[in-house]
């Protein structure tokens, strides 16, 4: 069972009609449009996809949704729910392609993929938190995938339109579905569940990221705890507890432990003491070759390796464990899962190679003083002739803006032989690494990230390793991809943002 036209069509106007044509997709944006694929016109802060429906029809859209008239599909091809009847609907199918009008584009979405989602009965699994939510995915899902067909969110779609779009790819073959889910505001992630329908809730941390517009770390945790209690209650059965509601916090984080009362679901716990139900103890990096531990779960010790970057990503692989102990597998199945982990998947800090034999350790998606934090000590463990950090601004901190800035540059002063910091909050992270002991002909302030660029590009030798990082509006990317060294061989090993 494929999405046809048909569920299209029910799905946002409660009428079942004949109209067996499979959908190939559905898009958002009009460049992706292809034959037989649904677009959503959604209104935008910088643009209207209302202006591209045309184009989108044009390119083989089988269909659009649109919340006000489009023409010249205004006459004859435009279906208004609410104002149809059977014979206007068997009218418009048999002029194709034709447009649906909602009285809201983006709820018509949602509904479609909820629709959609009551169809099917997969375990799905929801990850939040502050920082380490798509590693998480990512390492669930080659987890998961050891045993189950599993669908994943794909790149950052963890929002209210991203989540959606995932849910649509639904076929009868999934057995596990694996979401994150992001917020900005109280009610997101309510929205998200009641769209998704999780029995799996997994709490990665509480940080003051988006603090600026949340408020306070206690409306963080207020909105991050809409996952657990959202999930449905445990399972009675002691032969198929997974079959239940389950909660999956970090033990190690008291801001997510209270969570714990917030939910009606079984809960599991992970973190690095014996307090947690899984935990693991003798953590070691091993550079660029990943990390090192020992798991440990009721009275078993399983030695594992897995290839992610820095002593901070045991929590992912506490996390990605624990979820395939949740759901049944066994710890042959979950290693190999934990050291799967393909090219393609979407992890944050990768290593590439940069000139003259020189490493970038970019993690330039996002940045959080605790994801900086952890992406220096990652630095700190790798052997190099030279570390240097290029640091950028880290945005939506709130009132904790200059002490999250100046905590990352005390940080930055115990392990780095040059300190480049671009941005105007960034010089509270120059100005605290030379409090705390960076001497200051070590620390750089420059202007923007080009002259970063030419400026690296003279000093780099060989075995330096340069961590470069901030916010993703800081568009620090644009280092790593000049100074990359371009290769057709095997990537370096990648890992998490925390």
């Amino acid at each position: 069972m494929n999405l046809t036209l048909a569920d299209v069509i029910e799905g946002l106007t409660d009428n079942r009609i004949e109209a067996p044509q499979a959908i190939s997709e559905v898009v958002i944006d009009s460049r992706q449009a292809k034959t037989d694929s649904i677009f959503v016109a959604l209104p935008g802060e910088s643009t209207d996809g209302h202006h591209f429906v045309k184009q989108a029809l044009q390119q083989g859209a089988i269909a659009a949704i649109i919340q006000q008239p489009v023409a010249p599909y205004d006459q004859g091809q435009t279906i208004r729910v609410g104002q149809i009847n059977q014979e206007q609907l068997l009218s418009a199918i048999n002029n194709l392609p034709l447009c649906i009008q909602v009285d809201d584009t983006l709820k018509g979405l949602q509904h479609l993929a909820a629709f959609w989602r009551s169809k099917f009965e997969p375990r799905v699994i929801a990850v939040t938190g502050s920082v380490g939510k798509s590693t998480t995915k990512e390492l669930i899902w080659t987890v998961l995938s050891m045993r189950f067909n599993t669908l994943k969110s794909e790149g950052n779609y963890n929002n209210e339109i991203g989540l959606p779009l995932t849910l649509l790819k639904l076929k009868p073959d999934y057995e596990r579905v694996v979401l994150e889910m992001g917020t900005y505001a109280l009610g997101e992630i309510e929205l998200l569940c009641k769209i998704a329908r999780p029995q799996v809730g997994v709490v990665t941390n509480i940080e003051p990221v988006h603090l600026e517009r949340l408020g306070t770390i206690e409306r963080i945790v207020q909105a991050k705890s809409e996952l657990v209690q959202s999930l449905p209650a445990q399972s009675d059965s002691e032969l198929e507890p997974e079959t239940g509601g389950v909660a999956i916090l970090n033990n190690d984080d008291p801001q997510v432990m209270v969570m714990a009362d917030k939910t009606d679901a079984r809960v599991f716990t992970y973190g690095l003491s014996p307090e947690a139900d899984l935990w693991a103890s003798d953590v070691a990096s091993a550079g660029l070759e990943g990390i090192r531990f020992v798991f440990h779960y009721q009275d078993e010790a399983i030695h594992a390796r897995v290839p992610l970057l820095g002593r901070h990503s045991v929590h992912t692989a506490l996390r990605a464990a624990l979820v395939g102990l949740a759901e049944g597998l066994v710890w042959e199945e979950i290693i190999v899962g934990l050291q799967s982990l393909p090219d393609s998947a979407q992890l944050r800090l990768v290593a590439v190679a940069g000139p003259n034999k020189s490493t970038l350790l970019d993690d330039t998606y996002n940045a959080s003083p605790a994801s900086t934090i952890a992406a220096l000590n990652l630095l700190d463990d790798l052997a190099a002739t030279k570390k240097i950090a290029v640091l950028g601004d880290m945005m939506e901190l709130g009132s904790l803006e200059e002490e999250g800035h100046r905590k990352a540059g005390c940080r930055a002063a115990d392990i780095v032989d040059l300190l480049i910091v671009i941005g105007l909050r960034a010089r509270f992270i120059a100005e605290e690494a030379q409090t705390c002991g960076l001497d200051s002909a070590s620390i750089m302030e420059l202007e923007n990230n080009q002259i970063a660029i030419d400026y690296l590009r003279k000093i780099l030798e060989p075995e330096n390793v340069v961590l470069i990082k901030g916010s993703n509006s800081q568009n620090m990317g644009e280092i790593v991809s000049s100074l990359a060294v371009k290769h057709n061989g095997p990537t370096q090993p990648k890992a998490n943002q925390v």
